[in-house]
């Protein structure tokens, strides 16, 4: 497995660390949110670039392809 397939595995399984939204998967963050992110600026670091691809494939209609790699990776690669 290469390492864009295990960064969109573990994407898949991320989950807010903070806010109102905590402990909802990043994917499933309300669209809103992710704009005011947007607009806002994205935090630093892994979450950040995690952030900014939820945005990408929100705006792009997207977001099936995440939850599906969840449901056939069940366990997020260490």
């Amino acid at each position: 497995m290469n390492q864009n397939q295990q960064q969109l595995i573990k994407l898949a399984h991320t989950k807010m660390p903070f806010g109102k939204y905590e402990g909802r998967y990043l994917i499933d963050l309300p669209e809103y949110y992710v704009v005011w992110y947007q607009n806002k600026g994205f935090p630093k670091g892994v979450l950040g670039e995690q952030l900014q691809l939820i945005y990408e494939l929100q705006l792009n209609g997207l977001e099936d392809l995440i939850r599906n790699i969840r449901k056939k990776y069940p366990k997020p690669l260490k």
